[in-house]
Order: C-alpha cells, then sequence, then structure tokens
C-alpha cells in the first residue's frame, strides 16, 4: 500500500474532533503494518497529525527483527513534537517486553538527552514497558536523572513516577522522601499530583502525599 492509496483512505475514515477517531486509525495501521510497513515508514511524510500518528502506530504494530524495528523508531524520534505521537509510539512498541536488553540499551543513549520529547520517550517507554522486579531499581535511577528543564519532559517523568507508585509504593515512597531523590521542585510536585489522580493508588497513600510537598 503506498502513501497515495493511505491518503485516500485516510478521509474516509470516521472523524472526531480530535481528527480520525484513534480505534479507527489504529485498526488502519495494522493493516499498513501487515501489508509492507516499510514502505509506508521509508516515505517519511509527516505532512499532517493524522499521519504521524500512524507511523506511531504501525511502528508498534510491525513484525520485524528488533534492529530494523529501532532503526525506524530512531529515524522517527526528529518528528515527535506532540504528547499524543509520544505517547502512542512508546506504549504501542510492545515488543520491548521480549527484547528488554536491545530497547532498554538504545533508550539509555537518549536519557541524557537535553530535549523535552527524547526525555518524555525515555519516561513513557519505561512506564510502559519496564516496571518489573528486574528493571525497578534501575527505572527509578533513570527517572531520576532524565531532563525535566521542559513541561512534557517533567510530565512524563511524573506521569511514570505515579505509575511506579501504582506497581511499587515501598520503592517509590522510599525514594520520594530520601535525600537521594534529585527531582526538582515543580516535577516533584507533579510527581504527587499524578499519584494522588491515579486509580491505581491507595487513599492511604494519596494521604500521606500531602504531607510531602517540598517547599
Amino acid at each position: 500500500m503506498n502513501l497515495e492509496q493511505i491518503k485516500k483512505q485516510l478521509p474516509n475514515i470516521k472523524r472526531t474532533t480530535f481528527g480520525i477517531s484513534i480505534p479507527e486509525l489504529r485498526k488502519f495501521a495494522k493493516k499498513v503494518a501487515k501489508d509492507n510497513y516499510k514502505e509506508f515508514v521509508e516515505l517519511d511524510d509527516y505532512s499532517s497529525f493524522e499521519l504521524k500518528l500512524l507511523h506511531a502506530f504501525v511502528l508498534g504494530y510491525a513484525k520485524d527483527d528488533i534492529n530494523s524495528l529501532l532503526k525506524y523508531f530512531k529515524a522517527f524520534i526528529p518528528q515527535v513534537d506532540d504528547w499524543a505521537v509520544n505517547d502512542s509510539l512508546c506504549q504501542n512498541f510492545k515488543i520491548a517486553r521480549k527484547y528488554p536488553k536491545e530497547v532498554w540499551n538504545f533508550v539509555m543513549k537518549l536519557s541524557k538527552s537535553k530535549k523535552e520529547f527524547e526525555s518524555r520517550i525515555v519516561s513513557v517507554i519505561l512506564l510502559s514497558h519496564y516496571l518489573n522486579d528486574e528493571y525497578i531499581e534501575k527505572v527509578i535511577e533513570v527517572l531520576d536523572s532524565l531532563n525535566t528543564d521542559y513541561y512534557y519532559s517533567q510530565m512524563g517523568v511524573a506521569w511514570a513516577i505515579a505509575t511506579v507508585m501504582g506497581k511499587y509504593p515501598e520503592k517509590c515512597l522510599s525514594y520520594l522522601k530520601s535525600n537521594n531523590c534529585n527531582l526538582d521542585k515543580i516535577t516533584y510536585s507533579k510527581s504527587l499530583q499524578k499519584i494522588r489522580e491515579s486509580f491505581r493508588v491507595s487513599k492511604q497513600i494519596k494521604e500521606l502525599t500531602k504531607s510531602m510537598q517540598r517547599h
């Protein structure tokens, strides 16, 4: 399926105020991924939000060796300038669970980045695929060290911390209370906010966080 065929079909998908409905875009992405995902991603057409989002979904649904998929993931990163595209790319990249070491090593190359969405990519990949016993200690260390100079990188870390709290409350509380917590004041505050908003966190912990605000 070439780009012109894709563009012709996109307008026929039911639209919402957000553009193309996400469920239908996902369905279309699965078709593109199955047909010939390389042909699509190598076209490098990012002329609309829908095409960027489609690109993110296709990379998640594509079946290929991990090195090839990481190559296309890397090539797409400069186009990520929106939280929805960012998070769709990361959350749908479920091959990370099959090749955790390879994807971890790839993501760690982004972990020192000062760019807003490269930092957020790290946060969302970690919260989506690495909250397990093998990686949790490393995840907390990485989140603690990420650049948070920008809003979406701050919110990425905050979201990740809240997700950690939902699954590993004792470890997360110990980290947030320790002198080794290097989160800046804004990110720390947003982390507590996200924790209190989370459905995965107990009422007791939510109450506890009310007394943990930095001044």
